[in-house]
This record gives structure tokens, C-alpha cells and sequence, in this order.
């Protein structure tokens, strides 16, 4: 089974396994696709983790985050008032980070791989050369991009208005993938393509250099493991918050007898949240690149320490943020990160998040090479205090330094029950992608909610900072929920929107997809 956030990748992942491929194959297929198809998110100029269990329960994980260039230092987005200069940090070449994925797929392929690696990029090289239609979504997206996201001049995207059906070609970026298909790395960071996006750097003050994709590499890291109940928990860990704070989550929401409450009821909602305000106060503080800065991942996920954070909530009222910690600021949400799991015919999975950061990335667009470069660089703290794109903020631990990865917030996670598969999953999302995973595990184990109904209930989220809970707009139909959340002392926040989970449950040795419908999200399976 295949689940990812677009129609065709799925397909390309399942031809892969029909093929004799295995997981591993079918996510590298998966990702170069993603890159033809769902270029909003979809990319081979940003980066990701990758988290693979094999068929006899052995795991590993790829970090394939960008990193910032060489010449990248702790106060470039300041002013000389030390003030933050507005959007350089998003939508400029400075906010480009070297990208990671196309290294991290050579990995996954040289240590997991069985097809040959030219197999695996045909199919993305055909629907970039001959073309693909748009669905609506895509068509919308595109018209979004245009109007109000592309950041250069070349933009083989441009079309005036894009509708459902529309075939659309990439030749420039076929003309990349073909060399990343005869040249695998060196496809990528040397030659052609890495002289476009070295003159695209040049020509516009970025810092890129060929120094710099030179010296990129990939890293195999531990994945981080916890339980809940008699669940085993496989997730990602730094530059990754997401698997440490997953754990931290799920073990206050174990001790806390989560099990008796309501499905969405008021208590439920209310203690979620409130566990959800502690972890993301201490990602703030403690998390940044591991190969900089030890996490103290021992510390944070320690019984008695969660425990006495447990304590702190009040079953009646919201705990104020800054009594947490202090701070206060405004977001806007960006979802333009991708998910897709994978469970091969062999008893293999693997749960991937790649992202460009913001919608499109940067909105920039190589020159001649066809692809999207990210705006990662917003995931440092550019100062200490500040929020990011997602609201999120960072200290010391996540500062910007040469050649440092930046902190994320994407959690590709899979569960296992009495030693066997039970759960890959996975979102999109920024800060939410978190929660998202979360409540997704919650509402299969806690509330008996199938997969499919699981990945499209409504959602929630708080990340501490701004003190207020965000909902989707479904919640506000409950005026009595919303009353009572609110006589808790609760600032609420509705959205249209939230995350894009792909998700497969396993039982009695049966996949069940859950592709989330808030986007064009496909399961595909044989």
C-alpha cells in the first residue's frame, strides 16, 4: 500500500512493488514524482527524514534536512539596529538552504534499494516530459503561486489561470531528472544543474556555492524509540522535535487516563491541549542541530520529569503561557510540507515528510534546471525571541551557524504491537504536523476510530506560543463546546485547515489506507 498527497505519486509508488521493488524503491519513486506533480511541496530542492522498519523489525533513519550554506552567519537577516528584516528569511535567495533530498534518496536506494536506480526515476522523468493533468487542487495552487508566490522571472509554472484538467509539461526539469537518473549525486551537485544553481545564487546574493553542495552528506541517525501502553513507538529524533516530542506527548496522555474521556469532549480537548502547551514550550529551549548541540533527549523523555509537567495542568482551567514561559506573538500557517507511507509486499514500511518549508519554498525557480529551491533558512532562529514562519521560536540551541541543519518539526512515525507493523504515519503541516501525528495515534488507540475516520476527524492544535488553541472550523458548529472551552479559560482560534495526514493501519495482517481528504491524498494498493 501507498499513501501520499498526490493521485499519480501513489500510482508511481505501487508500479515500483508490483515491479518486485520494495518500500525503500517505492519512496525514492514516490519523492522524484512529487517533485513533477506537487511542486508546492513535492521537491528535489529541499529535504527530509526518512524512517524505514524492515520486514524482521530492524529500523533505521535518514536525515536528509537541508543545511545552511558555509557563509551563512548567526545575524544575517538583522539590520545594523539588530532589528529582523522582514521576509528575507522567506522569500529571498538568502533563505535557501543546500538542499538535502537528492543525496538522501542515493542513500536510501544504495543501503535499502533492490530495483536498479534508473527504474525508479522513469516514471517521474514521463510525467515531467509528457506531461500531466491538473486536479483541482493542483490548478488552484498553481494560480496562488503565480499571483502572489513566484519569486523570479522564470517560471515555466506561469500560466494566466490554470483549470482541473489541464495538461502540464516540464521539460527543463525533465532535462534534471535525466541527469540525476545517469549520474545519481553528481547529477544533482555537480555539473549542469549544479552550475544553474550556482549562477542563480551568484546573480542574486545568495550564498550557495559549489563548495557547498560539494560537501553535502546526508546522515544515517538512531531513530528515537519510546512506548505507549503496549505500543512500540519509532519516530525521528534531532534536528527533528518531532519524534522526541511525540513521545513526551503520548507518555503525559498515558498517564493521565486519556482513555476515559469523550471523543472531542471538552475535557478531552482541554487536556490534549494543555499537554501539547508544555512539550512545544520546551522545544524553545532545548532542540537544535544534534552535531552542534546535545539534546537532552534522556532528560526530556525521563518518567518523573513528565510526571511533574503532568502535575502542572489544572483539570479546570488553561494554564497562560506565560506562566509556562514567557513570550507573546502572532503566526500565520504554511502547509506546504508532503508526507507518504509505505508498506511493501515483504513486510516493509517506511514513513517519509520532505518539504520546501513554506508553500512553493522560496518561490524561486532554478534557471533552465525546472525545480523549486526551499526557504528553509526561516527554520533557524534568526533571533532569539522570534518567531518563525509557523510561530514557532528558538534560542541558542537552533541560532544559525555554517554548515548547521536546522530544527524541524516533521515527524514520520511507525508503531508496532506485540512486535509486529500496526501503524505508519506521518503529515505535513509546520508546528502542527506534531500535534497532528498525535492525535491520529489518539484517535485509533484511545477512541477506537478506524484509520480513514482517524485521519479526517477534525483537528486541533497548541504550540504554546501564541496562547490560544487552533481549530478547524468544524469545531465552531459546537457552540456548546466552544462556550465550555472558552469558560476554561481557552483563546480559540478556527481555520479552514489542518494538515494533510497519509497514514496506513495494519491488523490481522490487513492495510487499511487512510488518505486525508483535505487534499488530493490517494491510497493505492494491490
Amino acid at each position: 500500500m501507498v499513501v501520499t498527497a498526490h493521485p499519480l505519486a501513489s500510482e508511481v509508488g505501487i508500479e515500483v512493488l508490483k515491479k518486485g521493488g520494495n518500500a525503500a524503491d517505492a519512496a525514492v519513486a514516490v519523492q522524484f514524482a512529487l517533485a513533477v506533480v506537487y511542486p508546492s511541496a513535492g521537491n528535489i530542492g529541499g529535504g527530509g527524514f526518512f524512517l524505514f522498519r524492515s520486514a524482521k523489525g530492524s529500523c533505521s533513519s535518514l536525515d536528509f534536512r537541508e543545511k545552511a550554506p558555509s557563509k551563512a552567519h548567526r545575524n544575517m537577516y538583522l539590520d545594523s539596529n539588530d532589528q529582523v528584516i522582514e521576509n528575507l528569511s522567506l522569500y529571498s535567495h538568502l533563505a535557501v538552504g543546500v538542499p538535502g533530498t537528492v543525496d538522501g534518496m542515493v542513500e536510501i536506494h544504495k543501503k535499502h534499494g533492490k530495483l536498479p536506480w534508473k527504474d525508479l526515476l522513469e516514471p517521474a522523468i514521463k510525467l515531467a516530459e509528457h506531461g500531466f493533468l491538473l486536479t483541482t487542487k493542483e490548478s488552484k495552487n498553481l494560480n496562488r503561486f503565480n499571483k502572489t508566490k513566484a519569486s523570479n522571472s522564470y517560471n515555466p509554472y506561469f500560466k494566466k489561470k490554470y483549470k482541473q484538467g489541464d495538461t502540464i509539461f516540464l521539460p527543463d526539469l525533465a532535462k534534471t531528472l535525466k541527469a540525476i537518473r545517469d549520474f545519481k549525486r553528481d547529477g544533482f551537485y555537480k555539473g549542469v544543474v549544479a552550475e544553474n544553481l550556482i549562477d542563480e545564487m551568484s546573480k542574486n546574493n545568495g550564498l550557495i556555492s559549489q563548495e557547498d553542495l560539494n560537501n553535502y552528506k546526508s546522515v544515517w541517525r538512531d531513530p528515537i524509540f519510546g512506548t505507549y501502553k503496549n505500543y512500540k513507538v519509532i519516530s525521528m529524533g534531532p534536528p527533528s522535535s518531532g519524534g522526541v516530542l511525540l513521545l513526551q506527548m503520548l507518555k503525559m496522555a498515558e498517564y493521565s487516563s486519556l482513555d476515559q474521556l469523550k471523543f472531542h469532549s471538552k475535557e478531552a480537548i482541554h487536556l490534549i491541549s494543555e499537554i501539547e502547551k508544555r512539550s512545544f514550550s520546551d522545544r524553545a529551549k532545548y532542540f537544535g542541530d544534534p552535531d552542534f548541540y546535545t539534546v537532552p533527549t534522556t532528560d526530556l523523555l525521563d518518567t518523573n520529569y513528565i510526571k511533574n509537567r503532568l502535575q502542572s495542568i489544572d483539570k479546570n482551567m488553561a494554564t497562560p503561557s506565560k506562566e509556562i514561559f514567557a513570550g507573546e506573538w502572532d503566526s500565520n500557517e504554511s502547509d506546504e510540507t508532503t508526507h507518504y507511507s509505505i508498506v511493501d509486499q515483504y513486510g516493509n514500511a517506511t514513513s517519509v515528510t520532505t518539504t520546501l518549508n513554506g508553500a512553493f519554498g522560496s518561490g524561486i525557480i532554478v534557471k533552465n534546471a525546472g525545480f523549486l529551491l526551499n526557504n528553509e533558512m526561516d527554520d533557524f532562529s534568526v533571533k532569539p525571541g522570534h518567531p518563525n514562519l509557523y510561530g514557532l521560536i528558538g534560542g541558542e540551541a537552533n541560532s544559525i551557524q555554517p554548515n548547521k541543519r536546522m530544527l524541524s518539526s516533521m515527524t514520520p512515525t511507525i508503531l508496532e504491537k506485540n512486535g509486529d507493523l500496526f501503524m505508519v504515519v506521518g503529515t505535513p503541516g509546520g508546528s502542527t504536523i506534531i500535534t497532528a501525528v498525535f492525535q491520529t495515534i489518539l484517535n485509533v488507540i484511545e477512541f477506537n476510530k478506524s484509520i480513514l475516520t482517524s485521519v479526517n476527524a477534525p483537528r486541533f492544535h497548541h504550540q504554546w506560543i501564541p496562547d490560544q488553541i487552533k481549530l478547524e472550523k468544524e469545531f465552531s458548529l459546537d457552540t456548546n463546546l466552544v462556550n465550555e472551552l472558552k469558560s476554561l479559560n481557552h483563546q480559540l482560534k478556527f481555520v479552514n485547515s489542518m494538515n494533510r495526514v497519509d497514514a496506513i493501519l495494519i491488523k490481522n495482517k490487513t492495510l487499511f489506507g487512510g488518505a486525508d481528504k483535505r487534499g488530493d491524498d490517494y491510497v493505492s494498493y494491490f
